[in-house]
């Protein structure tokens, strides 16, 4: 049995898919979650998830301004690249939260404790 490139390039496409969505999914999840019985560090947590997640998303919306030169790549490479490079700009966006906060958690944790009357 063997697969060809346009199955191999589908499979990469449904996993990028399924992976972001399940990433967008599970922080919906507990962004929607009722928080009046968690912790100060649990409320903390997601609200630094949230600020990974935000700034990932700008990340992302940046790099699409940046022109591609695709003409000497072929499609199988292009998936492959978008691949790695979500991975990259997710990793990028967790590390640049957990050196320097943006304030955009704290703000929300804030508001939260007052909302909650935590």
């Amino acid at each position: 049995m063997s697969i060809g490139i346009d199955g191999i390039s589908a499979m990469i496409d449904q996993t990028r898919s399924s992976a972001a969505n399940s990433s967008a999914n599970a922080l919906q999840n507990k962004l929607s979650g009722d928080f009046s019985a968690s912790t100060d560090d649990e409320l903390l947590d997601v609200c630094k998830q949230f600020e990974a997640y935000f700034v990932e998303q700008v990340m992302k919306e940046v790099e699409k301004t940046i022109p591609r030169n695709e003409e000497n790549e072929d499609a199988s490479m292009s998936q492959l690249r978008d691949f790695y490079k979500e991975e990259m700009i997710q990793t990028f966006a967790e590390g640049i939260c957990k050196q320097q906060s943006l304030g955009l958690a704290q703000q929300m944790y804030e508001q939260m404790k007052r909302n909650y009357n935590l």
